[in-house]
């Protein structure tokens, strides 16, 4: 069954759904900086757009693009900024 999930008042939507191996969410997000926790070892990838990231214990900030994808670790905190509305694919372990 699909689950539809709004985040900072609406500005990320995601629909949540299972893989044939993992649970997974796709979504899209708007122009913005947002900060995330993961309660799941998280792998990012951006369908469409951009995405600059701090990961956690960074410093600096990284723009990851169509096809890019990146990891989070579980209970981690990260933060994006997005300057382009963004689509993305999230799996997690």
């Amino acid at each position: 069954m699909l689950k539809t999930n709004h985040y900072f008042d609406g500005d990320v939507v995601s629909i949540a759904f299972q893989t044939e191996t993992l649970p997974a969410t796709v979504g899209v997000m708007a122009i913005g900086e947002y900060t995330f926790d993961t309660s799941q070892r998280e792998t990012m990838t951006v369908v469409s757009g951009a995405l600059t990231v701090q990961l956690p214990g960074n410093e600096t900030w990284e723009t990851f693009r169509q096809g890019d994808q990146f990891i989070v670790e579980a209970n981690q905190i990260f933060n994006l900024k997005v300057e382009v509305e963004t689509a993305y694919l999230c799996t997690y372990q």
